[in-house]
């Protein structure tokens, strides 16, 4: 094997090591979240689709669900709305408009993860998502959703 050939083929080896590569792999999971003062709130991912869309309004215990939302141009958000949702930003724009009409609103929009995440903590009806790496004691994860990647996702999540 020429010299060449040879640092070629190393240079394929490690590359998933070099670059981020790594991260890629480990940022593509939502966490979906709760306070973890919260009881219980294991889901499937079902009811995160009725939550989200705003068709399931109470947890069992009573207490009235508060879904949050990044802005829709995070791709975490977009990669939620894909994989939960089953729907693309535009289908959930005129979802919206369709249910306004009907006195139904959009979960509440927040403007980061962290944002997210203090939100979620300090609310027991809470519920949002963030990366699966941004996750911390302040919350428990109610479900986990993996993803082919979350471009960007991981960003603030150390390391």
């Amino acid at each position: 094997m020429t010299r060449r050939a040879l640092a070629g083929w190393l240079l394929l080896w490690c590359l998933p090591w070099i670059g981020g590569g790594m991260a890629v792999a480990a940022d593509a999971e939502i966490a979906v979240v709760a306070s973890a003062r919260a009881p219980d709130r294991m889901l499937p991912a079902e009811a995160l689709a009725r939550i989200f869309r705003r068709k399931m309004l109470y947890w069992p215990d009573g207490i009235k669900i508060e879904p949050v939302n990044l802005p829709a141009t995070d791709p975490l958000r977009q990669a939620f709305s894909r994989h939960v949702l089953k729907m693309e930003l535009a289908e959930l724009e005129d979802y919206w408009n369709q249910q306004y009409f009907h006195g139904i609103f959009p979960p509440y929009v927040l403007a980061s993860q962290e944002a997210v995440l203090r939100f979620v903590a300090d609310n027991p009806g809470a519920i949002g998502y963030v990366a699966g790496c941004a996750v911390d004691a302040r919350v428990v994860v109610v479900l986990r959703i993996k993803v082919d990647e979350l471009p960007g996702a991981g960003q603030g999540c150390a390391r």
